[in-house]
């Protein structure tokens, strides 16, 4: 479900050893899917009756697409996401019946080399289907993906600073330095993760920063940029190797 980006990319994947078919619902999105059936009907997705249903639409509209889909399944349909923040999935797949796996694949397409994968990351949530987590560990071990379990709610608090922090202190960067022309390799190397994750669909960004958890992590950056303002206004020279000494003490 869905023909976007990653939807696009798990059913040329999986097109290879499995039956596929996608469904978006605006068809001239799958215009140029290869060697995957097209659906244009729900009544059509009746007929194909898959055995897993893989939600790649964005995370505003997760529920919304298993809703939508899910008179249309088959009682034993295992539902299957990629959501990056899965705050709302655990509730929701107890009140379904359905069997079900989650997991997040680390590579979004913005920096992601897709057909070299092998220094990219996934997590499989170890809530869920033993026989969904076993399909997804051994396709994300074929892409030479590093592959971590996690419960639902540790998830989320991975997400909070490995997602939430570097979008945030992108916004913030964009903000300041804008489109202007500076030297420096530094200057350069930001402005260019700055232009790729504001490629990104808003509904994606939103959705990320909106992670329950995000509020916690951005109070502790705040403070810390507020702690780095206060030392640089008052001269404070030691102060700013401490705080240099700590940052890289945090990176070891």
């Amino acid at each position: 479900m869905g023909a976007g980006k990653m939807g696009s990319f798990f059913s040329d994947l999986l097109s290879f050893d499995h039956e596929v078919a996608l469904f978006d619902t605006n068809p001239r999105r799958m215009r140029f899917m290869f060697n995957a059936q097209r659906l244009l009907t729900l009544d059509e997705v009746r007929e194909f009756a898959p055995e897993m249903v893989i939600n790649a639409t964005t995370v505003s509209h997760t529920l919304d697409a298993f809703e939508m889909v899910l008179p249309y399944l088959p009682s034993g349909c295992m539902l299957a996401d990629i959501a990056s923040v899965k705050s709302t999935l655990p509730e929701f797949y107890a009140s379904k019946g359905h069997p079900f796996v989650s997991t997040h694949p680390m590579f979004g397409p913005t920096f992601a080399n897709l057909d070299n994968l092998s220094h990219q990351n996934a997590i499989i949530i170890s809530e869920g289907s033993d026989l969904g987590k076993a399909f997804f560990r051994d396709l994300y071990r074929k892409l030479h993906l590093n592959v971590v379990e996690a419960t639902f709610a540790e998830h989320d608090r991975l997400m909070s600073y490995s997602l939430t922090v570097p979008f945030a202190t992108t916004l913030g960067f964009a903000q300041v330095a804008g489109n202007e022309p500076a030297p420096g390799t530094t200057f350069a190397r930001h402005q260019a993760i700055a232009r790729g994750v504001l490629g990104e669909d808003d509904n994606l960004i939103v959705e990320i920063l909106l992670n329950p958890h995000s509020p916690e992590r951005l109070s502790a950056l705040i403070a810390n940029l507020e702690t780095l303002r206060d030392t640089i206004a008052t001269s404070d020279r030691e102060g700013l190797r401490n705080l240099i000494a700590q940052a890289r003490a945090q990176l070891k």
